[in-house]
């Protein structure tokens, strides 16, 4: 049994949603109808924050100071190591 703290929520779906629910939960494809509906929605809140990231990835790549702000670093990492050593030991 999961540790975790679990709540009882109420949600309106369409009936024939429901019935498929019905179907596959019954084919196996989740031990119940509980734990089928917490993987829908715990992969569609994964999908919906990945595509909040690749929203930003796109805005950063598009966004010029922040551009130049990363080939400014890049170019100060150039001729030395992360650390900043610059082999000189």
């Amino acid at each position: 049994m999961s540790s975790r703290r679990m709540q009882k929520v109420t949600y309106s779906l369409p009936e024939d949603l429901i019935d498929r629910v019905r179907t596959v939960v019954k084919g196996g494809a989740a031990p119940s109808y509980s734990a089928f509906v917490e993987q829908a929605l715990a992969d569609r809140v994964r999908r919906a924050h990945e595509e909040q990231l690749a929203g930003a990835f796109r805005s950063a790549a598009s966004d010029a100071k922040f551009l130049a702000d990363i080939h400014q670093s890049v170019k100060g990492l150039e001729g030395g190591d992360v650390r900043g050593d610059s082999g000189d030991s």
